[in-house]
């Protein structure tokens, strides 16, 4: 039985831990002042700091969860050790050699179960290393040459080979001391019909490693034509092996993810080896499962992330349907990060790997450079899906998409992407795609309720009872779901702070008191010259009363004539009579001297923004075309985008030198 460690020699393990090293291997430390260090805890989620670590005296403590204690301590609760086990896993990393009371030290025999399995896959580790030069690896070696993999990129991500025999790494470690039982629980071996027999055989094998550089598993790539199993074949569960929590290559690219502050997620082995030899030292892989809550946590803490600070985490995915879906699968977690998240997939389907040896270490840097918020590229794939040329396919592309937009937490951002969604549809009605993402997720926020008791019908992801998404505190709160827009507001006043809406007030004011200053123009307009519901149905009772031109210099007699073409048209949603005695008494933003003028510039203006909502569309429809596919509609797309540049020019000249 072993014997209990020396005091002497527990005090010096002490002394040769530094706990801002020990502690800095798992999570990211920054000065927090008074000789302190300050981090995210590991031991509970948090988005603000207060993990504290005092160098000086050698503890740590948690304000957040009260967790505390010294660098022993630290060590048994991050790992889940013994405290034992903790001491000889720092004498291991300090190069000190533990004495034992009731029998001495005898090496290996006392050292923890962990420990244990850590030294059996180190050596494994080594034994796979040293034969990837034997003869029989020149298929793992032709594997990685084509790969563009050098000899030396193999050494230093520890690459091996595992003999395609049945019992060559398990020999080698019994007779190194490990017990058969020791290798089937580590996942190095498994129960043959006569023992046990090696896990890999005749497979590449990439040694995976925890973060503080320790190997804890492999991963392992089949080679060879008769190899009937997976593909990829990875180590079982273990008491050292958490695949959910593990990340291929943390332990190379932990520092660059602190100093950077970003970290690349990508697909494969040999991808984030592409990426580290490429100029891209941050990228990670997970290892035989999809990216999840753990990852996540083991990354927040390396960046730090927290409200006050914003890094990068990059998502990689190849282009085909099956990377879309993975990145769709990665959005569900987006906002499990406080930092800002990114997509980046190549167009023509390479992963990073592929891309290196095709177009060279530049092509991977230019992939990450690359990087689409995941938000607009979640967006971005369900808009894919419909026809966007149709009102029916741009109305149900806004449908699928409203969920996305409605679910954004951050209102800032939130809005931000309703007016991409608007831009990239085409609608050029920011009121509108805001109501209808509001009735999408209303109705998901009560099919949610009716499956979950308790649950608030009505209230949209990540907003409030009665608010829809995006609406600002100035504007109605008890708007119903379906309403029109014009009955909703009560009358144009809402709105009112937009400059489009404000034009359109001073344009109809003036047709109502003052016709003759816009003339046979203003009749001219189109209707979608006007954003709202009520302006456009007064601009059309203005043209059926005959037009500004009928109306001369204006006058009690023309608002008259104008009121009983309101009231032949009763019945309507619209109270076109209240609208036209509002116009006619409020008063105009220009003084009588210069009306003329006014009037002039506020018709310029107006036709100007009509156009820019014309460039707007041709300039959506553009980006949703291939210049090279479809170069002929393109070119067309093209020549009406000039012109319709060339006559706001115009218009905005007019109105600024009226």
């Amino acid at each position: 039985m072993a014997g209990r460690i020396r005091d002497e020699d527990i005090a010096l393990v002490r002394e040769r831990s530094p706990i801002a090293d020990v502690v800095g291997e798992h999570i990211q430390l920054r000065n927090a002042g008074g000789g302190n260090l300050k981090g995210l805890c590991p031991f509970h989620d948090e988005k603000s700091p207060s993990f504290n670590v005092t160098p000086a005296r050698g503890y740590y403590y948690c304000f957040g969860c009260a967790e505390g204690g010294d660098v022993i301590t630290f060590v048994r609760k991050i790992e889940n050790l013994t405290f034992a086990e903790a001491v000889e896993r720092l004498a291991q990393r300090a190069g000190i050699q533990l004495r034992y009371e009731q029998g001495g030290y005898v090496p290996g025999r006392e050292q923890g179960e962990r420990l244990r399995l850590i030294e059996a896959h180190r050596a494994a580790a080594e034994f796979y290393t040293a034969r990837l030069a034997a003869p029989d690896a020149a298929p793992g070696r032709r594997f990685l040459s084509e790969r563009g993999f050098e000899r030396v990129d193999a050494e230093h991500f520890g690459v091996g080979y595992a003999p395609a025999e049945w019992e060559a790494l398990t020999r080698h470690l019994v007779a190194r001391g490990f017990t058969p039982q020791e290798l089937i629980k580590g996942g190095l071996a498994r129960e043959g019909r006569r023992g046990p027999v090696d896990r890999f055989r005749g497979r590449l094998v990439w040694p995976i490693r925890d973060i503080t550089g320790d190997v804890i598993g492999f991963g392992a790539r089949k080679l060879l034509d008769s190899d009937d199993g997976p593909k990829y074949l990875n180590t079982p569960e273990s008491p050292i092996y958490h695949k959910s929590s593990v990340l291929y290559g943390i332990d190379l690219a932990k520092r660059e993810i602190a100093r950077r502050s970003q970290a690349v997620i990508v697909e494969g082995y040999t991808d984030v080896m592409a990426c580290h030899l490429a100029g891209v030292p941050t990228a990670v892989a997970t290892c035989g499962t999809s990216f999840g809550e753990e990852h996540i946590k083991v990354l927040r803490r390396l960046l730090l992330d927290q409200a006050e600070f914003r890094g990068e985490v990059i998502f990689t995915f190849d282009g085909d349907s099956a990377g879309q879906k993975a990145a769709l699968r990665a959005f569900q977690d987006e906002q499990k990060f406080v930092t800002q998240t990114f997509v980046a997939v190549q167009p023509d389907g390479l992963d990073p790997c592929d891309l290196r040896v095709e177009q060279g270490d530049a092509a991977v840097r230019d992939l990450i450079a690359r990087r689409e918020p995941l938000f607009a590229f979640a967006i971005r794939s369900v808009l894919a899906q419909y026809d966007l040329n149709t009102n029916e396919g741009r109305l149900g592309a806004l449908d699928a998409a409203a969920p996305i937009v409605a679910s954004i937490k951050d209102p800032g951002l939130r809005k931000t992407y309703v007016v991409d969604l608007d831009r990239w549809l085409g609608f050029m009605d920011e009121r509108f795609v805001i109501q209808r993402i509001q009735q999408v997720a209303g109705r998901t926020a009560e099919r949610t309720a009716g499956r979950s008791a308790g649950g608030t019908a009505g209230r949209a992801p990540g907003g409030t009872p009665g608010r829809p998404v995006g609406r600002g505190p100035g504007q109605a709160a008890g708007q119903a779901a379906g309403q029109p827009a014009a009955q909703a507001r009560g009358g144009p006043e809402t709105g009112m702070r937009e400059p489009a809406v404000r034009l359109e007030v001073e344009a109809l004011k003036l047709a109502v008191q003052r016709p003759a200053l816009l003339g046979p123009e203003f009749d001219a307009l189109g209707p979608d010259t006007f954003t709202l519901p009520e302006h456009v149905a007064l601009h059309g009772l203005i043209i059926a009363a005959g037009g500004t031109v009928a109306g001369g210099p204006g006058g009690r007699e023309w608002v008259d004539h104008l009121l009983a073409h309101a009231a032949s048209g009763s019945g309507a949603e619209i109270d076109l009579a209240a609208l036209v005695t509002r116009f006619a008494v409020e008063a105009l933003r220009a003084d009588v001297s210069v009306e003329e003028r006014y009037g002039a510039a506020v018709l310029a203006k107006l036709q100007e923004v009509a156009v820019g909502r014309a460039v707007t569309q041709v300039k959506s429809r553009l980006q949703r075309l291939n210049p090279v596919e479809e170069q002929q509609e393109y070119n067309r797309l093209f020549g009406e985008l000039v012109a319709l540049e060339q006559q706001r020019r115009v218009l905005r000249d007019r109105a600024t030198g009226a």
